[in-house]
């Protein structure tokens, strides 16, 4: 009698979605108190450059992802914008002019979310289905403006961060896709974290990816794909891969090191973790059948 030992297949393997806040250095928001919006236009900006250079790194690893873009910037950089659609990438909104959402009112946030979400529709020629607060600004006090969201037409939310923080954060969130309002309501896809010792840790990227080393990063996807079994959610800014961006004087020693650690090496390990991860779009993960 024969024995046939049965066929191992193997699942492919889990991908994780690339994601970028397209905005430039001068906008981000620990430099809120030292630069003000009236200089934006003044300022040089590098936003085009970095994103030339974000695209190719991309099409170098043959990985699409979603860029979360300011309106203000789709304004002035149209280019830009055409140029993240034709490559194949989710075109999302991170707001029109970088205003945290704990910031404005119901009223002022219903017109920034969809403001954004036409500018950018009319220069992408496509859906825009996601949405991005700038510095995570949503949480336990304005959770309303999920539903501003989801009546402005967005499908999903990518804005809780559910760890602790000095500037956002809601750490008794959920780590992976929920629905805060119901399932009815906007779904929220939250940056990765990694449980350990009844706490959460930043593993998604942002400063936390220039600050440990590469293995470390690597290792905390490593384990949400391995043990949790879920798809991570990684994010960068276009300012990261720019070390000779203009310096700003006269901030604190915390936000000068938060911005400016590891500028020079974050581009190379951006090509490691293409290479040791798959990677995709939000929509086509999350959102397959829309």
């Amino acid at each position: 009698m024969s024995i046939i030992a049965p066929v191992q297949v193997n699942s492919p393997p889990i991908r994780n979605a690339m994601t970028i806040d397209v905005e430039d250095y001068f906008q981000v928001s620990a430099f809120a108190p030292h630069i003000s919006r009236d200089s934006w236009t003044n300022l040089p900006c590098r936003v085009e450059r970095n994103i030339d250079c974000i695209l190719a790194l991309l099409s170098a690893s043959q990985v699409k992802a979603t860029f979360f873009t300011l309106g203000w910037i789709a304004e002035r950089y149209p280019a830009l914008v055409k140029r993240i659609v034709a490559e194949g990438h989710e075109l999302a909104s991170h707001g029109y002019g970088h205003l945290r959402a704990s910031d404005q009112t119901p009223d002022e946030f219903r017109e920034d979310v969809s403001s954004s979400k036409k500018i950018l529709e009319d220069l992408g020629g496509q859906a825009v289905l996601g949405y991005r607060a700038p510095s995570f600004s949503i949480g336990t006090q304005n959770l309303w403006a999920l539903d501003v969201l989801l009546n402005a037409g967005y499908h999903y939310s990518s804005s809780i961060y559910p760890i602790q923080h000095d500037h956002y954060g809601m750490p008794s969130a959920p780590r992976f896709s929920f629905y805060p309002n119901g399932q009815d309501g906007l779904l929220e896809l939250p940056i990765t974290t990694v449980r350990f010792m009844q706490k959460n840790f930043p593993a998604g990227g942002g400063g936390y990816f220039r600050l440990f080393p590469y293995q470390l990063s690597r290792w905390l996807l490593r384990r949400v794909n391995q043990q949790d079994k879920q798809s991570g959610i990684f994010y960068f800014h276009p300012w990261e891969v720019d070390p000779k961006q203009p310096r700003q004087e006269n901030i604190g020693w915390k936000t000068r090191f938060r911005h400016y650690v590891n500028l020079d090496r974050t581009e190379n390990r951006l090509k490691a973790l293409t290479r040791d991860f798959q990677w995709d779009r939000m929509d086509r993960i999350f959102l397959p059948n829309t």
